[in-house]
């Protein structure tokens, strides 16, 4: 969607975003008041069970939410994120996509759906945001 010189700044920019960067997430793509982040599954990334970390599908989610509230204009900071975990991975990919939904003075909502490589969803996540510059 967007072209490679922007997706090159946007990615420089929210490397910034330390725990998300050291986790593997990848900026894959940007449009309008969207995001699509990417992550491989590794070791790392496991609990104890053997399963993906809860955490790994909410920070991968949450990135996606900051890329496409944040990218065209910055000033969205998350107020509620609400996760459901519906499934797990069948291969050692998860991406998440932020798709807008609305946006009033102070308030923005956006989806984001996290999926394998497959396309299987295995976490659904809705996540408001506080505008502090109340655009």
């Amino acid at each position: 969607m967007a072209d490679k010189e922007t997706l090159e700044k946007v990615r420089e920019f929210f490397k910034g975003d330390r725990f998300a960067d050291e986790a593997g997430i990848v900026i894959d793509d940007i449009g309008d008041h969207y995001a699509k982040c990417s992550l491989t599954i590794t070791e790392h990334h496991k609990n104890a069970m053997g399963g993906v970390m809860g955490g790994v599908y909410f920070t991968l989610a949450d990135l996606a939410f900051a890329v496409a509230s944040n990218w065209q204009v910055p000033g969205v900071v998350g107020l509620n994120c609400d996760i459901s975990f519906i499934g797990t991975p069948k291969d050692g990919r998860l991406i998440a996509e932020a798709k807008f939904v609305k946006e009033s003075k102070f308030i923005s909502t956006y989806n984001v759906e996290v999926t394998d490589g497959l396309g299987n969803t295995v976490a659904v996540v809705q996540c408001l945001g506080f505008n502090t510059k109340n655009r």
